[in-house]
């Protein structure tokens, strides 16, 4: 479906749709060319817009995961990446990895070493984000943010093959981990 940018900008569209978060968008070179609902950009648009994501190892090299609340409009009581988050309008990546840390988890990431792994395009059935990947090892403790988390636990990479095709974890999930496994962490 092909979105018509020129409607972000009509008054009336914007008054409707004021209390939502808003995100940057960006063309295919990956150049900021406006901005938009999550509404719209969650509503088959394929609007590209940024999103972070944190993949928490502990100490044994397992990988936290967490799952989603049954409340989530988008995949509910699925396993998903460790943290992973929205970039809101105007928002420098590093700020937004960290409020969503501090969101989801209850981590104060300021105090971890943070890695930066990769960046690329997930196209999904109802949108396009473009993933800002990063890594650390953390073994807690955490507040899970109720809202959206309904449990946390570590996962050992061979659970989680083993699981695969079980219908747990969400697409995105299982397109990160297919990513990070084939990188030395």
């Amino acid at each position: 479906m092909k979105f018509d940018l020129k409607l972000l900008e009509k008054k009336e569209f914007l008054l409707s749709h004021k209390d939502e978060e808003w995100f940057d968008i960006y063309d295919e070179h990956r150049q900021k060319i406006g901005k938009a609902p999550r509404s719209v950009c969650h509503g088959k648009t394929f609007l590209l817009h940024r999103v972070v994501h944190l993949l928490v190892f502990n100490a044994l090299g397992q990988i936290l995961l967490q799952k989603r609340q049954m409340s989530k409009k988008i995949q509910p009581g699925m396993w998903d990446t460790s943290v992973g988050g929205h970039v809101a309008t105007e928002e420098d990546i590093q700020l937004a990895l960290q409020r969503e840390t501090l969101e989801e988890l209850g981590v104060d990431i300021k105090s971890c070493e943070i890695k930066f792994l990769y960046d690329y395009i997930m196209i999904s059935d109802i949108e396009k984000e473009w993933v800002f990947t990063y890594f650390t090892k953390w073994d807690g403790p955490f507040q899970p943010q109720i809202e959206e988390i309904s449990e946390l636990r570590f996962w050992d990479f061979a659970e989680i093959r083993e699981k695969r095709d079980s219908g747990i974890f969400t697409p995105n999930f299982l397109d990160e981990f297919d990513r990070f496994s084939r990188i030395k962490i």
